[in-house]
């Protein structure tokens, strides 16, 4: 889906084979650890995992159906090599109501998607992961994850889950894009993986389809209804894929690894969140208390 400016909550190439850190020889990949190197990985980082959030869902006809779960796993994993932190396996159980009429998606229900994230991030907590990156690579999840992130203060956790939203690409040396409009499965998206993957691209099968804007609904601005897409976008596809390069793709998934690192390293020297976070379940049990 569209990459967009990543939330403000608090807060390199992929190999096939395992991803490996010379200094202790550890993978970063959850499913790759032994039990005994799985302790040595959770104290090299400190305690910081990363679970890399996609979707499974049409893009275009040219894409695979992972792309936003390939495009972030690929950025997730490149920025562990630069600041090293256990990654969670893949997980795609997220919102995507509005693509259920198109072949191979696969839409949870709601209620099944917050728990089992819930029971995920739990079971990530009670195997020494205090500090939980959720680094989100789909725009249809961009209300889904800060509502889940406000919904644990809900209750007593003993971790803190923070947000790493999409990418913010607008930086200095990106390459010019030469598509006017874009939004899904277009020239973005789909440079991003002709660099993550460029074996599952046909790009030659871009314009089989239209990505035009069909506006078949037009409402006037600040009306919401959740039809919207469907309504202007009857393909689930947003763009032109056959602008892509892979210039571009390898400069936005650099960009985009080197944000999340960053985003690893501040979590890593954060020590205020819990303690923030303890201090407020203590002072939720008693409001009357609370200094006005």
């Amino acid at each position: 889906m569209k990459f967009a400016r990543r939330y403000a909550l608090p807060f390199l190439l992929a190999t096939s084979g395992p991803l490996c850190f010379s200094q202790s020889n550890l993978s970063a990949k959850w499913e790759e650890l032994t039990g005994p190197d799985f302790i040595q990985a959770i104290h090299q980082s400190q305690g910081v995992c990363v679970l890399p959030f996609g979707i499974i869902e049409k893009h275009g006809p040219h894409l695979p159906l992972g792309t936003d779960l390939l495009d972030v796993r690929y950025a997730v994993l490149n920025a562990v090599k630069q600041e090293y932190a256990v990654v969670f396996p893949a997980y795609y159980f997220g919102q995507i109501f509005e693509a259920r009429q198109q072949p191979g998606t696969v839409a949870y229900s709601l209620s099944t998607q917050l728990t089992l994230l819930q029971e995920t991030v739990s079971e990530m907590s009670r195997n020494g992961c205090k500090k939980i990156v959720i680094v989100n690579g789909h725009g249809g999840n961009n209300n889904l994850l800060p509502l889940f992130a406000q919904a644990q203060l809900a209750s007593q956790r003993d971790y803190v889950v923070y947000v790493f939203g999409l990418p913010h690409l607008d930086v200095p040396g990106r390459p010019a894009l030469k598509s006017k409009m874009d939004m899904h499965a277009g020239e973005v998206e789909t440079s991003h993986m002709l660099a993550a993957r460029p074996d599952l691209v046909h790009q030659d099968r871009a314009t089989e389809e239209s990505g035009a804007d069909q506006n078949r609904d037009p409402l006037p601005e600040g009306v919401y209804t959740g039809i919207w897409w469907y309504a202007r976008f009857p393909n689930h596809y947003a763009g032109r894929g056959e602008d892509a390069t892979k210039e571009l793709g390898e400069f936005d998934q650099k960009t985009w690894s080197s944000e999340i690192a960053e985003a690893i390293k501040a979590i890593k020297a954060d020590n205020e969140s819990l303690k923030l976070q303890n201090q407020f379940f203590e002072d939720a049990q008693h409001p009357l208390e609370t200094k006005q």
